[in-house]
């Protein structure tokens, strides 16, 4: 790996706290870290280097997943932290910064590579890649590459916009849209896990399907992002871009396919149409883990009478050879009463049948978190002479493998770009969903309340009984 300055904006907000710095530090543990390496952590707030060092320290201690003492490795690892103010508007401080990468550069024997990682609303997005260009940063011997984190615009004319002014700073192939579940390995190993066994490649198509399931549930409520979550609601923050991503890499088990093909194959649903497709939800009151939790209109900093999505559920099909005719299901929600993300494939009905009773539908199971797993549900003759299910599983023990970001940080200095979004699928799935939101807009598309705790609004599992399936 090339040697480089990682420069990270928003270095003191909650991601970089939780995820960023934690992934760093089991890079740095495991070698995978470039000898010659820098971390400039940019923000607002009025630290000193020793303060600023001092909150990585406990962040590492928090959150990494092999956990943090005072080694002389974490020590080697803090020296390489530095810390500086930026106002994200004010060009002198990038002037300041360009300074400061000059300088570790040279102690470090570092020739110019720079990665820009932009944790900071997407509102600074443009004026940030921007200023970076017109600083120098960008230039000089090295590669320059700039990666940025969801949500990549609110709809199809302001992704577009955002497109265009990053272009203007970075050419395409430099720069990285973050998309965290793309860097989950269960997620990754999707293609190589297929096509590895030929006997699920064989089956997984509309020959043998009867229909897919995708699930992203959460137990939580919007906490303190509430304002975002109430411009965002589950359609924007959840489904264009991770329940997407999940439906392009499942359905994406062929070599001749990519992801923005499966994506440009989803037959549109026309605004007039969506409320026989889409289901959307808010939580209400509830219980959860035996505590009374709030609905989402009484959550602090949501706006009275809100209509936000805090529940999502879509019926597509692809019009495709390998998958035309089978319905994906796909939902995503908070307040509901797991939290799991997993990808469920159901086959049709077998063609034996037994003399007591019926056996149930085979089906694959994809596990994603919180537990990874694969887990294949086959029929055998019980005692009886009826038919019994048995089910063969495989998991993954937690903290085996490395997190989501660990792999996409590793990915984004080594230069692999296989595992971030790519502006065209990003273009298709706005384009997808723009009737749907028309649709939201113009309150064609009923809300229905659900309580906290539960797994959805009933309608949702009425979607999928128009069709004869129900959820797993």
């Amino acid at each position: 790996m090339d040697s480089s300055v990682f420069v990270l904006f928003g270095a003191t907000g909650d991601l970089a706290h939780r995820k960023l710095f934690p992934a760093l530090y089991n890079l740095h543990l495991e070698g995978k870290l470039p000898c010659g390496f820098a971390i400039v952590g940019l923000g607002r707030k009025p630290f000193s280097e020793e303060q600023f060092r001092g909150r990585v320290k406990e962040a590492l201690a928090r959150f990494s997943r092999r956990g943090a003492d005072d080694s002389a490795a974490q020590a080697e690892f803090l020296r390489l932290v530095h810390y500086q103010i930026l106002e994200a508007d004010r060009a002198e401080d990038y002037k300041r910064l360009l300074d400061r990468v000059e300088g570790l550069e040279r102690q470090a024997g570092i020739p110019g590579n720079r990665l820009f990682y932009l944790s900071v609303s997407p509102d600074w997005f443009a004026s940030i890649a921007r200023l970076l260009k017109e600083s120098g940063l960008t230039g000089g011997p090295g590669w320059k590459r700039l990666a940025v984190e969801k949500p990549f615009g609110r709809d199809l004319a302001s992704a577009r916009e955002l497109n265009r002014s990053l272009l203007e700073a970075f050419p395409a192939e430099d720069i990285r849209y973050v998309d965290h579940y793309l860097g989950k390995p269960m997620v990754q190993n999707l293609q190589a896990f297929i096509s590895a066994n030929p006997v699920l490649k064989a089956v997984l198509n509309n020959r043998y399907v009867a229909n897919v399931q995708i699930t992203a549930s959460e137990t939580l409520g919007v906490g303190e992002r509430a304002g975002y979550y109430d411009r965002a609601g589950a359609v924007r923050d959840m489904f264009q871009n991770h329940m997407l991503q999940l439906l392009m890499m499942t359905a994406m088990h062929s070599d001749v396919y990519d992801k923005q093909r499966i994506l440009e194959s989803a037959i549109p649903i026309q605004a007039q149409d969506a409320a026989n497709f889409v289901v959307r939800g808010q939580y209400g009151p509830g219980e959860l883990e035996g505590r009374k939790v709030p609905g989402y209109l009484d959550e602090p900093g949501v706006a009275a009478g809100s209509r936000t999505d805090t529940f999502f559920a879509a019926r597509l099909e692809l019009d495709d050879p390998v998958w035309g005719g089978v319905p994906f299901f796909i939902r995503t929600g908070k307040r509901m009463s797991e939290k799991s993300t997993r990808i469920i494939v159901e086959f049709r009905d077998p063609l034996e049948k037994y003399s007591h009773g019926e056996p149930k539908r085979n089906y694959l199971a994809v596990r994603i978190q919180p537990e990874e797993s694969v887990e294949l549900q086959l029929n055998l003759t019980g005692a009886d002479g009826g038919a019994a299910e048995t089910r063969l599983r495989y998991s993954i023990p937690e903290g085996e493998l490395p997190e989501a970001y660990e792999r996409l940080l590793h990915d984004a200095l080594s230069g692999d770009a296989s595992f971030f979004a790519k502006w065209p699928e990003i273009e298709a799935s706005w384009r997808w969903l723009a009737p749907i939101l028309e649709a939201f807009e113009d309150d064609r598309v009923p809300l229905h309340v659900y309580a906290a705790g539960t797994d959805g609004p009933e309608a949702a599992n009425r979607l999928l009984e128009r069709y004869g399936f129900k959820w797993l």
